[in-house]
């Protein structure tokens, strides 16, 4: 007898909708709603970190994108936007709540005194290493449910599909 895993819930409702509606292939679902469920489920494991920390998701990544700049650890607030992938509206919210916060502070550029800079202060910079710090472990503990050739050839996959999918970006020199 063949050992068979109970269906899950994108198999029950692919089910659902063969019987439905035989005549529309609903195959993609088993790869397009697992990655949907899976990544609301990893979603909510990192915010949590993110959380601990006093950080929403954005915030997070602002100051991951601030810190990955090298010292003296600052960019200017249109390129903040294009490494988070953000209006620059949604920018200005979360560097507002970031410089309330005294985790970045923020000048007119010396070369354009038109233009802004954004910088890390000393305790955001303190905050987002502990935060990365506690995000790879999570990260880690979350990729180790995977046997690690599972892990890599999936790794493998999804830069190929996002390849295929995302238009490629310039190089940040990050």
């Amino acid at each position: 007898m063949e050992d068979r895993q109970p269906l899950d819930h994108v198999a029950r409702i692919q089910a659902d909708w063969r019987r439905e509606r035989p005549d529309v292939d609903v195959t993609p679902q088993g790869v397009i709603g697992r990655l949907h469920r899976l990544a609301g489920h990893l979603t909510k494991e990192l915010c949590a970190v993110y959380d601990r920390y006093g950080l929403s998701e954005g915030e997070f990544d602002v100051l991951c994108a601030l810190r990955r700049a090298g010292e003296p650890y600052e960019r200017a607030p249109g390129e903040l936007a294009v490494h988070t992938m953000v209006t620059t509206g949604a920018m200005t919210k979360r560097l507002d709540r970031l410089e309330r916060a005294g985790l970045v502070t923020r000048r007119r550029s010396d070369d354009d005194q038109r233009s802004r800079i954004v910088a890390l202060t000393r305790p955001g910079r303190e905050l987002i290493d502990r935060a990365f710090t506690d995000h790879m472990r999570n990260e880690r503990r979350l990729l180790d449910l995977l046997p690690p050739s599972e892990a890599e050839a999936l790794e493998t996959l999804l830069t190929s599909w996002l390849a295929r999918a995302e238009p490629p970006s310039p190089p940040t020199g990050d």
